[in-house]
């Protein structure tokens, strides 16, 4: 009674590990399959990362139960053996469902991913799905494809803008020379006035010269005669 009592308790302990790693997991019903069926089963499950173990239903209810694997009681009916899922999910629902293909005794009873219940149905959408690998490859090509075309776009528009300019250029009539300053009228005189004005000035400077030479030999002679009279002796006249 004691060591049926301990099996009991193993088996609980080590569901509750199992749980404790994954929180993804498929109910198959197994009845009909021989030994070699399931150990068969077994090592194709291994392949794709998951752990297929037989086990009484009562036990798994009380190793579930609180737990995010607690939906899989609705499950738990007939004999029952489990696929503990690391790995993909949809890799494991594809294999259970190939293999009830050949082996119509296996049934696929409904799962639990991440804490929410998988039906029968959605294993079998699940099993339709790509590899985890396959999914991977084509979200990395569509991610890379924008890439490539946004670095072509980037190295074509200088390109482009540098042609555009050119024709813009080309179009104008090529390049202008800047025009000449314009003098401003207010601060410079042009050099054939200016040598007119000073020409100007020169002649109308000469008449005036002229003018106070011819006059100074009469201011002269005019003093000499004031001069004379003051020196004459009295009685005598003046010349």
């Amino acid at each position: 009674m004691n060591k049926v009592r301990t099996q009991k308790v193993a088996t609980v302990d080590a569901v509750k590990e199992r749980v404790d790693s994954t929180s993804t997991a498929v109910v198959t019903e197994y009845r009909g399959l021989t030994v070699a069926e399931i150990s068969s089963l077994r090592k194709e499950l291994k392949k794709a990362d998951a752990e297929y173990k037989v086990l009484k239903n009562t036990l798994v209810r009380r190793a579930i139960e609180g737990t995010p694997s607690e939906p899989l009681g609705a499950f738990l009916e007939g004999p029952t053996a489990i696929a503990w899922v690391k790995g993909d999910v949809s890799a494991v629902a594809k294999i259970l469902r190939d293999f009830s293909k050949t082996t119509p005794t296996l049934v696929l009873k409904g799962g639990v991913l991440d804490g929410k219940t998988l039906s029968a149905n959605d294993l079998k959408a699940l099993a339709d799905l790509p590899s985890r690998e396959v999914l991977l490859a084509q979200l990395a090509g569509l991610l890379a494809s924008p890439m490539r075309q946004m670095a072509g776009l980037l190295k074509a528009v200088p390109q482009n803008f540098a042609y555009g300019l050119s024709a813009l250029i080309d179009s104008k009539g090529g390049p202008q020379a800047a025009p000449a300053p314009v003098a401003d009228e207010a601060t410079e005189t042009p050099a054939g006035v200016a040598d007119a004005a000073e020409a100007a000035s020169e002649t109308e400077a000469a008449p005036v010269a002229s003018e106070a030479e011819e006059t100074a030999p009469e201011a002269s002679a005019d003093t000499d005669t004031v001069e004379e009279a003051a020196e004459a002796p009295e009685g005598e006249p003046a010349e």
